[in-house]
């Protein structure tokens, strides 16, 4: 009879107890297939891919490499599925988000049922990790006049200018290196945050739009609307009747991230999957996706691609 199936729940360098099952439970997940340069360790379940998955109103947690997706309430978690000659079912949160490891004797059910059992666990050390990096880009700009601010991969300086006062600094400076902003006096930190934000996202609309123009005509496809996203966990989406949402942070990196977020999700509007056809599709107009990708990936602000 087989011995009682456990599993090890590793955390960055991990490494943890290990904790019995309870009895399986059911669960109905499906697959997606992994980027070109993240194949599958061993056998692994048929690929299924499905685009935009993940309402706007979700909490969701997406793995680059994701091949496998589980619904735990209210959160979706795309996590990456392989096989291993270890004798248990391994998680493992980090960096790229979920990963999953389990033996070849143990079934997709099994396994099914040992991430649904420590659902609360993989959603809490998801939600750590999502918190810091955001933390951390977060404390990068301080909301004040005279910051610097990220925009385009160079930076811009905060200028705040109170109703009736006039600005404090940058005189000196030209248009194309300020951030202008307008506020009540005596405005809190949170106020001239979200004003800076709104002209942020006023640019990215802007500069968005442009980019979908120049690149869909190459591309064979047509866009019919484009939203701007602010989720924590991806850059772009793209449905199948033409509607592009695309995250406005991408305002912060450089142009060439920015154009390959662009190109990715039009492509999708040819290649609803991430086969090798995509790849081929983005290829045409962007030869050298493989290197902004990873560029992108390596980018403050740690989001994940559709």
């Amino acid at each position: 009879m087989r011995a009682p199936l456990q599993f090890v729940l590793d955390f960055f360098t991990g490494g943890d107890p290990i904790v019995p099952t309870a009895q399986p439970v059911p669960v109905a997940l499906t697959s997606k297939p992994s980027a070109p340069d993240s194949p599958l360790a061993g056998s692994s379940p048929p690929p299924v891919r499905v685009i935009g998955i993940h309402p706007s109103t979700q909490l969701g947690f997406t793995h680059p490499a994701a091949n496998r997706h589980a619904q735990f309430q209210d959160v979706h978690v795309a996590y990456r599925f392989e096989r291993s000659r270890r004798k248990s079912i391994g998680f493992q949160v980090g960096a790229d988000g979920l990963v999953v490891r389990a033996p070849n004797w143990v079934t997709l059910r099994e396994v099914d049922s040992a991430v649904q059992e420590k659902s609360a666990w993989i959603v809490a050390k998801l939600q750590q990790f999502k918190d810091r990096q955001t933390e951390q880009f977060q404390k990068a700009i301080e909301w004040r006049h005279g910051a610097d601010v990220p925009f385009l991969g160079r930076t811009l300086q905060l200028c705040v200018l109170e109703r009736g006062l006039g600005r404090l600094h940058g005189q000196d400076l030209e248009p194309d290196q300020m951030l202008p902003v307008t506020v009540p006096p005596g405005a809190s930190v949170t106020q001239v945050r979200d004003a800076a934000q709104v002209w942020l996202k006023k640019q990215a609309r802007s500069l968005f739009e442009q980019r979908l123009q120049h690149f869909a005509p190459q591309l064979g496809v047509h866009w019919r609307k484009l939203s701007l996203s602010s989720a924590s966990t991806r850059w772009g989406s793209a449905r199948i009747d033409g509607h592009i949402r695309l995250n406005w942070r991408l305002i912060h990196l450089p142009m060439g991230q920015i154009d390959y977020v662009v190109v990715h999700e039009l492509a999708h509007l040819r290649e609803m999957n991430h086969s090798p056809r995509f790849w081929d599709t983005v290829a045409e107009v962007m030869p050298d996706y493989a290197q902004r990708r990873k560029a992108l990936r390596q980018a403050p602000v740690d989001l994940k691609e559709d």
